[in-house]
């Protein structure tokens, strides 16, 4: 899915760029950190309004694959357009998240029939990072130097990398079986993978950080917004694939 994407690089010079490409606008007028908080806060709300959408039609319901699949595409579609046209980001985030609802909804649904309770345990998981992390960056605990900014977004390239090569090879009726399998080396493989996507945490409260910092323009609390979205789901969707490996040896 679209949300293995690193849309933000940690790369200091590209962040630069995109904040002086942004520019700088009155005060009143600037991205905030409270600002994205609440934009944050509507479009989870919105990926929520969907994804109960989808969870409560029933399992033999033939628009179930049709509603995942519009989630997944145009997700990935509206998210792109977001990364290209920032300007754009107060009208395509909430799309993207009432799409990204669509899909998350059916996927939490077929994981939830195999393991019950699963879904509960990964929400739980997911916020209690988001929190844990929030509190680590703000006490200083979690210093986003630009190297760990590089190391960050190298271990994200490298997943992506990994997930492409795998996505690829599906095609062919081919699978990556140790990155996907209950074994010792699957469950490490997914802890590593949920360790990256919950230190990109990191990386967003930064970003935001320094958007409010520099006066960019209010429709960056929106991009902001998106960066958060977009690992949220990253994260959720893995620790969602670790905990069903976990179970799964049960």
């Amino acid at each position: 899915m679209n949300q293995h994407l690193s849309f933000r690089s940690g790369n200091p010079a590209l962040r630069a760029q995109i904040f002086v490409k942004a520019g700088q606008v009155a005060a009143d007028q600037a991205m905030t950190i409270m600002g994205t908080v609440n934009k944050t806060a509507l479009s989870l709300l919105l990926l929520m309004t969907t994804a109960i959408f989808t969870w409560n039609l029933p399992t033999n319901d033939p628009r179930m694959g049709g509603f995942m699949m519009v989630g997944v595409f145009g997700g990935l579609i509206v998210a792109l357009v977001t990364v290209f046209k920032k300007h754009l980001a107060p009208y395509t985030v909430p799309a993207y998240a009432l799409l990204e609802g669509l899909a998350l909804g059916g996927i939490s649904k077929y994981f939830d029939q195999m393991y019950p309770g699963i879904v509960n345990q990964a929400i739980f998981l997911t916020f209690g990072t988001l929190a844990a992390l929030l509190i680590a960056y703000r006490s200083g605990l979690i210093k986003p130097t630009e190297n760990f900014k590089l190391g960050i977004a190298a271990a994200t390239g490298g997943v992506f990398f990994i997930y492409l090569i795998s996505f690829i090879l599906g095609f062919f009726g081919k699978s990556v079986p140790l990155i996907h399998s209950s074994s010792n080396f699957g469950i490490l493989f997914s802890l590593i993978v949920v360790g990256i996507a919950a230190l990109n945490l990191v990386l967003d409260f930064d970003f935001i950080e320094e958007g409010a910092e520099r006066g960019a323009p209010k429709y960056m609390e929106w991009y902001g917004a998106f960066g958060l979205l977009v690992t949220l789901i990253w994260l959720y969707l893995e620790i969602l694939r670790l905990l069903a490996k976990l179970q799964s040896r049960r």
